[in-house]
């Protein structure tokens, strides 16, 4: 991270959402960095190829396959970064889904699909971690919100509403769990070139157009790689941000200072 050391040697790390996107890019820079890294994801042989990579860098990875919006699923990813590396100190929630549309547009279906990945997944991982990190005398957890979870944003209803959820779940595991050492904060990335900004868009939408819509509303004038949202989740989880609990970090490119 832009010259930021940071070791991990010896720490346990569980990312949802681990086979693709922003997931994968922390992973790997988890890996780098030191950590062992359980790399969670409901796609087995996506997951595998992920775990393949870091370990051909020398590094150490596990694959946990299950649905973090399936509590039971979600107790099973903590259970395995205990029995492949004895622990655990680092939670990133990475695991999302959207859905595009106004609230006419959203089917019931649809509504609890968002908010059963987004927001019951978040909750459900990181109540299971939280026991295991007391004991090991603290730990951190980072979740994956959005920009949409500080301002509105139109035909996004459920997307907007989860993270809303996710944004203020933040700020209050983090008041509960701070005087046991455990740093709970949350990053809010705008749009970042993976394939969730180009998905479920209007038949025949380009990905040139979603992304001239995208570029038009950031001062900066760029849409970021995965990489610059793991590089600030590698910031969040080294002990630069000690005394950083219950935030809600934007990484938009000045999109939400206008």
């Amino acid at each position: 991270m832009g010259g930021l050391a940071v070791d991990l040697e010896g720490k346990v790390a569980l990312v949802s959402g681990g086979s693709s996107g922003m997931g994968t890019a922390i992973c790997t820079l988890l890996a780098a960095s030191g950590a062992s890294v359980v790399v969670g994801g409901r796609h087995a042989e996506r997951t595998a190829a992920v775990v393949e990579s870091i370990r051909s860098t020398g590094r150490s990875a596990a694959p946990a396959i299950g649905d973090v919006a399936d509590s039971t699923q979600a107790e099973h990813l903590v259970a395995t970064a205990l029995t492949e590396f004895g622990g655990l100190d680092i939670v990133v929630n990475a695991a999302g889904v959207i859905h595009r549309a106004d609230a006419e547009g959203t089917t019931d279906d649809d509504w609890h699909r968002v908010m059963s990945i987004n927001v019951d997944g978040t909750f459900f991982l990181s109540r299971a971690a939280v026991p295991v990190m007391r004991q090991r005398g603290g730990g951190v957890i980072v979740n994956i919100s959005s920009t949409c979870g500080l301002v509105g944003s139109a035909a996004l209803v459920a997307y907007c509403a989860s993270k809303g959820a996710v944004t203020n779940l933040t700020r209050a595991m983090a008041l509960d769990h701070a005087l046991e050492g455990i740093r709970i904060n949350a990053i809010c990335p705008g749009s970042v070139d993976t394939p969730m900004l180009v998905s479920e868009h209007p038949a025949g939408t380009s990905a040139d157009e979603v992304f001239e819509r995208n570029l038009a509303s950031i001062p900066e004038g760029r849409i970021p790689e995965p990489s610059e949202v793991a590089d600030l989740t590698l910031f969040l989880c080294s002990d630069a941000s000690r005394h950083i609990h219950g935030a809600n970090l934007s990484l938009d490119g000045g999109y939400t200072a206008q």
